[in-house]
């Protein structure tokens, strides 16, 4: 049965399709205004069909590697994937075409732009324009395109960033652009230096020829600082609370489900794929990225813990999440064991996270704000209610969800190596998020006896438009769990193409 699948789909390049579909998508929604809408659901499902497509066949026939134009390298442009880049793929365009859905059914309704923000026309375009940056980033198999790719990333998040019309979105968008902006500079520094000294920018050539010179460590460690910063690895995420926070929902979703992804996998592409078999990323630097993560657990899950805004509890999760992934890195030191971790808490946080920004869009339209202190309110729909829960077990890592097993990965690996501080660490920090969560459900499910009397209620939120979206998103986060060893198997498929 696979064997004809796979030969059906091998007809097609399905790469080009998932960059070239949302980028003349983007480039129709822009042209045609009114029917931007209609053009943005139909790229981003016929993109995310793609996705599907190419992770069926990476899965059956191995990694991907096409010279575009016939031309190899160095001469020409490489597009490649393996394992990781398919499970990040299609991460992506599932989560992706599902906020796309919920943003067309919510953007129906009739709402203010500067409440609704993602009817405006503007969404459109820049979405499709992030969904093409994105699939070209997993795709791209040299440090200069990576970069181009990145960029188009980062400008695209900005602008959706400041969708919402608000001041304070304002703000934090153009802090998230110069954020950007300065590191994008210096990771283009360290590809200069790279290919100053060596003449090759495709990780492949780049990878035979590299050796550990000065200039080759000064170019690792400002590639690595430039993609920490577009991360938000602490300390240097200041920037994400706020433009997560003040964001409209669709946008926060696909800022913290997404676009923090894509720094983190070039972080990883090039420490696995770059620098660790050139003999260069030693164990010292590990340790800092493993560390700082390490304090973005525990700073994240603290103000998790204490935010006011049920926004910026979410949003201050993803700083903790991150700082998960980046621990990591020093669990690679004798090989790729942690990766199917750092998979796992990859995709479990995007669909978990995607879930709570867009069922805090419900929250804000019924109560008018998202204050914690308002969650008691009798007037919530139970789905938003069952949305918060399910998403909550997954970013614990309570079971069966694929939260569950990308903490339980990583512990394993962490006493497998040794370190045991980090093992405290992740339990900690799992203390710290079951808090945070706790401190939501616990108002959620407040007893009727026990809430105030409210007697105005902001718009009606108890559409089914509003509910469906995130609550399968959160019971995706939880059902990843249960596919067994399927993602780690993907995971582990591995090839000289990147």
């Amino acid at each position: 049965m696979s064997d004809s699948v796979s030969a059906l789909l091998a007809g097609v390049d399905w790469a080009a399709v998932a960059i070239l579909t949302p980028l003349a998508g983007g480039a129709a929604a822009f042209v045609l205004p009114d029917r931007a809408r209609a053009i943005g659901v139909a790229a981003s499902v016929t993109t995310a069909a793609a996705a599907v497509a190419l992770v069926w066949l990476i899965a059956t026939a191995g990694p991907y590697d096409l010279a575009v134009g016939g031309w190899s390298a160095p001469l020409g442009i490489r597009i490649a994937a393996d394992g990781l880049s398919a499970v990040l793929i299609g991460m992506t365009n599932l989560v992706g075409a599902s906020v796309a859905v919920h943003a067309a059914l919510t953007g129906r309704q009739t709402k203010p732009v500067a409440e609704a923000g993602v009817a405006a026309w503007g969404f459109w375009p820049l979405w499709l324009l992030l969904l093409a940056g994105l699939n070209a980033l997993y795709l791209s198999a040299d440090i200069f395109n990576l970069y181009v790719t990145l960029e188009i990333i980062g400008l695209s998040a900005a602008g959706l960033a400041a969708l919402s019309g608000k001041a304070e979105a304002f703000k934090a968008a153009i802090r998230y652009l110069l954020v950007g902006i300065i590191a994008s500079l210096v990771y283009l520094l360290g590809v200069t230096l790279l290919f100053a000294q060596y003449g090759v920018l495709d990780l492949g050539g780049l990878r035979a020829v590299m050796v550990p010179a000065p200039a080759t460590q000064f170019a690792m460690v400002a590639m690595l600082a430039a993609l920490a910063m577009k991360s938000a690895l602490f300390p240097l995420h200041g920037w994400l609370p706020p433009a997560h926070g003040n964001a409209t929902s669709p946008v926060s979703a696909l800022l913290s489900a997404l676009v923090v992804k894509a720094s983190l996998y070039m972080a990883v592409r090039l420490w696995l794929d770059l620098y660790q078999p050139a003999g260069v990323g030693g164990e010292a630097i590990a340790t800092v990225l493993g560390v700082l993560g390490a304090c973005a657990v525990l700073w994240g899950g603290v103000q998790a813990l204490i935010a006011k805004r049920l926004k910026l509890v979410v949003a201050y999760s993803t700083v903790a999440q991150v700082g998960y992934l980046f621990m990591c890195f020093p669990l690679w030191a004798d090989g790729r064991e942690a990766l199917a971790a750092f998979a796992y808490l990859a995709v479990a946080h995007a669909f978990a996270k995607s879930a709570l920004f867009l069922a805090c869009e419900q929250v804000q339209r019924t109560l008018g704000d998202d204050q914690v202190s308002s969650l008691s309110k009798p007037e919530l729909p139970g789905a938003v209610k069952v949305t918060f829960a399910l998403a909550a077990v997954s970013l614990v890592g309570l079971p069966p969800s694929g939260g569950f097993i990308g903490k339980w990965l990583l512990l394993e690996s962490t006493l497998s190596h040794g370190l045991t501080v980090w093992t405290v660490i992740v339990l900690c920090g799992t203390l710290l998020s079951a808090a945070a969560m706790a401190r939501v459900l616990a108002r959620f499910f407040a007893p009727e006896g026990q809430a105030a009397a409210h007697p105005q209620v902001v718009g009606d939120a108890a559409s089914w438009r509003f509910s469906l979206t995130p609550l399968l998103l959160a019971v995706a986060a939880v059902g990843i769990g249960l596919l067994g060893a399927w993602p780690v198997e993907l995971v582990g498929i591995v090839g000289t193409a990147q």
